[in-house]
């Protein structure tokens, strides 16, 4: 049980690049790399398979579209997983590891159907659902797992509260590979792309626009920054979720139109292409990511490996694992207090040592170090489902 090879079903809810599916996929790819069989499974809708190219084995499950709300889709892609897993040709595996609600609720009804005989949890962070229906499949996610791993001690305790299980500790990381602080060529064609100015300030914020990314206060941050630097630009990537976002994306806009930007110092991508994502730390004077709520902050990390210096929100889970010196703390509830740390971050000195230690503080956290936590908890697991076996 120590050494052999283990064979891992890892489950996420999409194909997007999400903070969570990248963690997905990055950490089967890393267990891939250590020697053992990890496989991701999520559903493929537009049939365009996962983001970007995988080193590991990746199942995209053909689905149809869903377009009636969010818990008609919801049920029926814990459906459409079930259906996979239940067929009798589909391969069996040692661990079940889901890292949604979706894939959770999936797994247990397997279990309960006795497919498999157990599955393990990454929760990621909580949301609050007024449905009662999503809030019951997360909580039945999280509940009928045989384990819980969290990425953050922040969510281990509000899990520990809200369910009396006490999670391992399962640490995130960052693909050092790929995020570096070594521009190339190919840098210059992913900025005209996204119509980014080779020169001038640009703040790069990552994940959409959500009220959770607190996108309109670092938009009202923005403007102040704005009126003494107008070359300045504010640069908006990602936004690919399953939720609506619609009602806070009128909140944004009503915000940009009271500011009196001009159109071309706001640029919203919408979703990028997971390898223009390098480039674009690295043209970032600084990443703002003053988030109200977080299971970890990936893209911090990512953008500290690229030396691009961090606007963080000083809440956990970041001030868990940032020091003190190691970005530029902001409250997130103030836009004055994230305009301030944004004109900070192209005009202090503190800023440029960030650029030479970003680097070398995001290397603390590879894959592989995530990876071997993973096996340890993985053979933890199996090790105690031997022992209620045979008891």
């Amino acid at each position: 049980m120590t050494t052999r090879r283990l064979r891992i079903a890892l489950l996420t809810h999409s194909t997007n690049p999400r903070g969570g599916v990248v963690h997905c996929l990055e950490l089967a790819e890393a267990l891939h790399a250590l020697g053992h069989e990890a496989v991701v499974h999520a559903p493929d809708a537009t049939g365009a398979g996962f983001f970007r190219p995988t080193r590991c084995r990746a199942v995209a499950l053909p689905v149809q579209p869903v377009t009636e709300g969010l818990a008609a889709l919801i049920e029926r892609r814990i459906a459409d997983f079930v259906r996979y897993f239940a067929a009798p040709a589909t391969e069996t595996f040692d661990v079940y590891h889901a890292h949604d609600g979706i894939g959770g609720n999936a797994l247990a009804d397997l279990v309960e159907c006795g497919r498999i005989p157990d599955f393990v949890r990454t929760v990621h962070h909580l949301d609050h659902f007024t449905d009662p229906r999503i809030a019951a499949w997360q909580r039945r996610s999280i509940g009928a797992a045989a384990s819980v791993y969290c990425v953050s001690d922040v969510w281990r305790r509000k899990v520990a509260h809200d369910f009396g299980i006490e999670p391992a500790h399962a640490p995130n990381g960052v693909d050092l590979r790929r995020f570096h602080p070594g521009s190339g060529s190919e840098d210059a064609p992913v900025l005209a792309r996204y119509g980014i100015p080779a020169s001038g300030p640009v703040f790069l914020a990552v994940g959409g626009i959500e009220a959770r990314k607190n996108s309109a206060r670092m938009l009202e941050a923005f403007a102040q920054v704005y009126a003494s630097v107008p070359q300045a630009r504010f640069v908006i990537v990602g936004g690919a979720s399953l939720l609506d976002h619609g009602p806070y994306r009128a909140t944004f806009d009503a915000t940009l139109a009271r500011s009196a930007l001009p159109k071309e110092a706001v640029i919203v991508t919408g979703p990028v292409a997971d390898a223009d994502m390098p480039a674009l730390y690295r043209r970032a004077d600084a990443l703002v990511f003053a988030s109200i709520n977080e299971g970890f902050g990936l893209s911090v990390l990512e953008a500290m490996a690229c030396g691009t210096p961090v606007v963080v929100s000083r809440i956990e889970p970041f001030t868990e694992w940032l020091g003190a010196d190691d970005c530029i703390w902001v409250d997130p509830h103030d836009p004055r207090s994230i305009a301030m740390g944004m004109h900070a971050a192209v005009v202090s000195t503190f800023a440029e040592r960030l650029r030479r230690t970003g680097p070398e503080s995001a290397a603390k956290y590879p894959w592989t170090h995530s990876a071997q936590r993973h096996v340890e908890l993985y053979r933890t697991h199996l090790t105690a489902r031997e022992v209620l076996h045979h008891a």
